[in-house]
């Protein structure tokens, strides 16, 4: 067995209405805190409620789109000016990738952009984020639990990360009934952001025995709950089942990484504006293909040949079914979810060349369990465009 090493948030929370503990639980972290959410001000104003009760001051942030180097730095900003010293992030994957990126700032000095990966220098941060409380939203990214945020560059037209261990929110609280208002279609990007990112990591080189429980329950919880929380909004343990698949992606991404639907994502995502979980179910079946003949062709002792054999078991429910099972039930939930195609957002095989250069340099490339070669990359966009 190789070396590993596993990493993950402090302390992990999952209750229902678990949200109202929040004034006492970050009253250890702070005296004023940045509540960093989206679109739905009414939750800021609980957790401002909350807060105030234990004597824990606030301001309030918010983050109406995926986050920028922009709009990063004008909640930066207002963090400083009102002497924030902890940061609570309440919302999808955007709003805690923008929390955890404020808070990392707040004790790290310079511009955001000297420490971003691929358009940045990758500069490594040099002191530990502000306290961050991650409270997800949504059921999809992990980014919970996760040492990266995801952010675009109007200028770039790309999305990258801020990588840091020192990045990892500090407390995590899971509160399903905060998911129960999502609508159908975020519903099923997020939800299949999870699923990609419980398979990605199983099938990585980088796989370990810690990762490789949370991806296998990951793929059971999200393989029995994805229809049911897109066809019943209501249904809370659905709910539940798909907020713990997403949970367990993010652990498992953050100490195995993903492949190359990811490798693809952030460039796809900021040169299109296509959202993030729709990328990941266009390109994933096809992924899978592709990975898995390329295996066959150069790499045939290659375990993640049977580790996709295992997830197609998982996934279906049978224990006799084949990698294309597993490939047509990916496909047969995209089109339950109504996934639309690339080619509806503008792309054109004309674009191909830009993209493949751009995600071959794109750290999630790093995780897939083979090396492809450019042909294989523009084939497999073809497949999803």
């Amino acid at each position: 067995m190789n070396k590993f090493e596993f990493m993950t948030s402090d302390r992990i929370i999952f209750e229902r209405d678990g949200l109202a503990r929040i004034g006492a639980l970050s009253k250890p972290f702070g005296k004023k805190a940045l509540i960093v959410t989206g679109s739905r001000g009414e939750v800021a104003e609980k957790i401002r409620g909350y807060l105030e009760e234990e004597g824990v001051k606030s301001a309030h942030f918010k983050v109406t789109d995926e986050p920028s180097l922009d709009t990063t730095k004008v909640g930066l900003d207002l963090a400083r000016d009102e002497k924030c010293d902890m940061v609570i992030a309440c919302g999808g994957g955007s709003v805690i990738d923008s929390g955890k990126i404020i808070a990392a700032m707040l004790e790290n000095e310079g511009d955001i952009l000297s420490y971003l990966e691929v358009i940045g220098e990758g500069k490594a941060l040099s002191n530990p984020s502000a306290p961050c409380i991650a409270i997800p939203t949504t059921s999809g990214t992990g980014a919970e639990v996760t040492k990266n945020a995801v952010i675009s560059s109007s200028e770039h037209k790309v999305k990258v990360s801020l990588r840091s261990s020192y990045m990892v929110p500090e407390l995590v609280l899971l509160d399903p009934l905060l998911t129960v208002s999502m609508p159908k279609g975020v519903t099923a990007s997020t939800g299949l952001d999870a699923l990609t990112q419980v398979i990605e990591p199983f099938v990585s080189h980088l796989a370990n025995p810690m990762t490789d429980a949370f991806c296998r329950d990951g793929m059971r919880l999200a393989s029995r709950s994805l229809r049911k929380a897109y066809d019943q909004g209501e249904n809370l343990e659905a709910r539940e089942e798909m907020l713990l698949a997403s949970l367990f992606g993010g652990i498992a991404l953050a100490n195995a990484k993903l492949g190359v639907v990811h490798g693809f994502a952030g460039v796809i995502g900021g040169m299109y504006g296509i959202p993030h979980g729709i990328v990941c179910a266009g390109l994933l079946p096809h992924s899978i293909e592709t990975n898995v003949k390329a295996l066959m062709e150069r790499e045939k002792e290659n375990p993640a040949i049977a580790r996709y054999k295992e997830a197609a078991e998982i996934l279906t429910g049978n224990r006799d079914a084949s990698i294309e099972d597993g490939m047509k039930w990916v496909m047969d939930l995209c089109e339950h979810l109504s996934i639309p195609k690339f080619r509806e957002f503008g792309m054109t095989e004309e674009d191909f060349r830009e993209i493949i250069e751009k995600s071959m340099r794109a750290s999630s490339m790093k995780g897939n369990p083979i090396v492809l070669t450019y042909e294989e990359l523009s084939d497999l966009l073809k497949k999803a465009l």
